[in-house]
């Protein structure tokens, strides 16, 4: 009897499965394994995160938001992964890597909810109008950023020697005139230029 040949595969693959086991995977049970340029779910690497923005400008989607909660004093970056299409570009623009895809795919859950991830960074005020203005760690990477030219901006020399313990934070005096020392505080752009335009001298 001649076996037809579709039958013969069949047979040839049953024979196979019970040698070498069932071709098709262990999924959700076993995770298979996925290219190494694979977009998966996006991650922080809370230790890189300087909350700048950058993520925020870049995303399409509005997947990613900066949030500045002074109560607590911090500045909050929240990713909506509900609203994210895995176009890589806040992993792209990230300027200390500190957005990153992991291999994971499975996407599925029981639950609406919960689908934000955030972290938090110290708020940085400036010391004459009392404004937010950046994150402790964003000034701090600018300042080893430039190396030498840190000592060219007070702002940033100083929060990086109050991160080593050798300045204090001062509290500008209140209706007092801008002096040469007013400038060497922890200032925002505006109140600097506005110190430097008004500065007295001599007195």
């Amino acid at each position: 009897m001649r076996i037809p040949l579709p039958k013969l595969r069949e047979l040839v693959e049953a024979v196979r499965a019970v040698v070498k086991g069932p071709f098709t995977t262990k999924f959700p049970k076993a995770v298979d394994s996925v290219h190494p340029n694979f977009r998966g779910i996006l991650k922080f690497r809370e230790e890189n995160c300087l909350c700048c923005g950058a993520c925020v400008q870049v995303c399409p989607t509005n997947a990613r938001e900066i949030v500045i909660d002074r109560a607590k004093g911090v500045k909050r970056n929240i990713h909506y992964a509900e609203r994210c299409i895995y176009c890589s570009q806040c992993v792209l623009h990230c300027p200390n890597d500190a957005i990153y895809h992991t291999p994971e795919f499975d996407l599925s859950r029981t639950e609406r909810g919960g689908w934000e991830t955030s972290l938090e960074k110290q708020l940085v005020y400036c010391e004459l109008c009392g404004e937010p203005f950046a994150t402790r760690e964003h000034l701090l990477w600018i300042a080893h950023r430039v190396g030498d030219l840190v000592n060219s901006n007070p702002t940033l020399f100083l929060t990086l020697y109050q991160s080593l313990g050798v300045a204090a934070p001062q509290e500008a005096p209140a209706g007092a005139l801008p002096y040469r020392s007013g400038t060497l505080r922890i200032l925002c752009p505006d109140c600097r230029r506005k110190t430097y335009m008004t500065e007295e001298w001599g007195y």
